[in-house]
């Protein structure tokens, strides 16, 4: 998998950097906070908003677990309203597919819809070595991407952004990608959209291809959803001649009924609305040309490490997400962390679960993000497709320590334990050898309590990459069971 941010280091690294910068916190703190309020607002005005978080849990289940049958009737769906689809088993085959597809339309530029998929596979810089311009449109992308940054957020990818710095980035960069920032432009939110708006706007009349992602694909229909809340997602996919929209093989549901749960969970979740003021939905291309719509579409099915996570009993259910980034904002880590610590463009708790079966654990950023969690459980409450983030971060976490079988490009391997746990693999066992010999445990207990003034602050050797970050636990005076014994035993005993 693409997408992994060259350089970085393991996320505890990464994270002890983030940090320390104070406008990156504060920044992050007052943007996720607002929409976290806002999102529970929107979510306690409907009364069955627990059955439809089970029924979407129950959808995404089903479509997983039948995602070959309904692949291929999303397929031939797509190919009878005029489509054309191209399989991709990873990012490299899906960036040449792409490339050559706007190669052969004679184009050197082209629009972009926010898409996470374009941006796991690292398409835009594929393109940019083929001589290809590849212009972001929705206004957080077109920050990242003038100011020579990268995403740290699934919904808002310039959330440690704040206005000061967007109109720096737009007076200095603007010029170089197109249409000049105004002159005097101040930091108001009116008069930084409104740039941007006289920015795109020459992009969008000019531009005859346009790159996409999507929400949802109906297998039944072969209809493309995208929703969106500024509107250059539907000038992409209105006004170029040409259409291609990459999409990950998960994002597909069986019927056209069941996107009525999806558009009721995903816009509260994410931008806190009832509805999305758009909702772009498009089957194959347009008939005639003075139609709104591509004359020419391409579907590109994304694989990249998605049949390698449906494998995993556990794991796979992190295939459920719809990109909502309720976690994210929930999540004391990554409120102050920031998402460039976890080394993907998927950050925070979802992308510490995604990002490492996708990819793999092999590579220390990889292996890290499992630990990128409190395991405080606010990501599961809040997820609209009941994603269990925490159960499948200890599984990962098991993984890394103790390695096992798993499937990697299809195959099923049995991974090698992460180096740097040796020390934790024998606390466990040590452990897990005292829980089924009580008589050992209880004299541990006891050993404890009884020297609990000679204990140190912090844990030595190998202990101390825990114990840094963490206080001590201060060991009670006498164990539970002791103290259970001298306050309830003779009572019990006189019964």
């Amino acid at each position: 998998m693409s997408g992994t941010f060259v350089g970085m280091p393991a996320f505890p690294e990464a994270a002890h950097k983030a940090v320390g910068n104070t406008t990156l916190r504060a920044n992050l703190r007052h943007a996720t906070h607002t929409i976290r309020d806002k999102r529970a607002k929107a979510v306690a005005e409907l009364d069955d908003w627990a059955l439809l978080r089970e029924a979407g849990k129950q959808i995404k289940d089903h479509t997983l677990r039948h995602l070959d049958t309904y692949l291929v009737q999303l397929e031939e769906a797509v190919t009878a309203a005029g489509g054309v689809v191209h399989w991709a088993t990873d990012a490299d085959e899906a960036n040449r597919i792409v490339t050559r597809l706007v190669k052969e339309t004679g184009e050197s530029e082209v629009v972009k819809v926010k898409s996470m998929a374009t941006q796991e596979i690292g398409l835009n810089e594929a393109l940019e070595e083929a001589g290809i311009a590849a212009y972001e449109t929705d206004l957080a992308e077109l920050i990242v991407q003038l100011g020579h940054d990268r995403p740290s957020h699934i919904l808002v990818p310039a959330i440690h952004r704040n206005r000061g710095e967007i109109r720096d980035i737009f007076a200095k960069q603007m010029g170089e990608w197109g249409r000049p920032a105004p002159e005097g432009l101040t930091d108001t939110p009116a008069e930084l959209a409104e740039a941007a708006r006289l920015h795109l706007r020459e992009k969008f009349l000019r531009a005859k291809v346009g790159i996409s992602g999507a929400n949802f694909m109906v297998a039944e229909t072969g209809t493309l959803v995208v929703v969106e809340s500024e509107g250059n997602g539907r000038m992409c996919l209105t006004l170029p001649e040409t259409l291609i929209s990459v999409v990950g093989i998960e994002k597909i549901v069986p019927t056209w009924r069941d996107l009525e749960v999806f558009l009721q969970t995903l816009p509260r979740s994410s931008t806190a609305e009832r509805m999305n003021p758009y909702t772009s939905m498009w089957t194959g291309t347009s008939d005639t040309e003075t139609a709104d719509g591509p004359r020419v579409f391409h579907l590109v099915l994304i694989d990249n490490g998605r049949t390698d996570t449906l494998a995993d009993e556990v794991g796979r259910q992190a295939l459920r997400c719809i990109r909502c980034s309720a976690c994210l904002n929930v999540c004391p880590v990554y409120e102050r962390a920031g998402g460039h610590a976890y080394g993907s463009v998927y950050p925070g708790p979802i992308g510490a679960i995604l990002s490492p079966q996708l990819r793999g654990t092999a590579s220390e950023i990889d292996a890290s993000l499992p630990y990128a969690s409190s395991l405080c459980g606010a990501c599961y409450e809040v997820c609209p497709v009941a994603i269990d983030i925490p159960e499948v971060l200890v599984h990962l976490r098991e993984r890394v320590v103790q390695g096992g079988p798993a499937t990697r490009q299809g195959n099923r391997v049995v991974l090698k334990p992460a180096k740097g746990h040796a020390a934790e693999r024998a606390a466990m066992r040590a452990a897990g050898w005292a829980f089924v010999h009580p008589g050992a445990l209880r004299a541990g207990q006891r050993v404890a309590s009884r020297t609990r003034r000679f204990h140190p602050r912090t844990l030595p050797g190998p202990g101390r990459a825990w114990s840094a970050t963490r206080d001590l636990p201060q060991v009670p005076a006498e164990p539970f069971r002791d103290w259970w014994q001298r306050t309830h035993g003779k009572k019990e005993s006189g019964k």
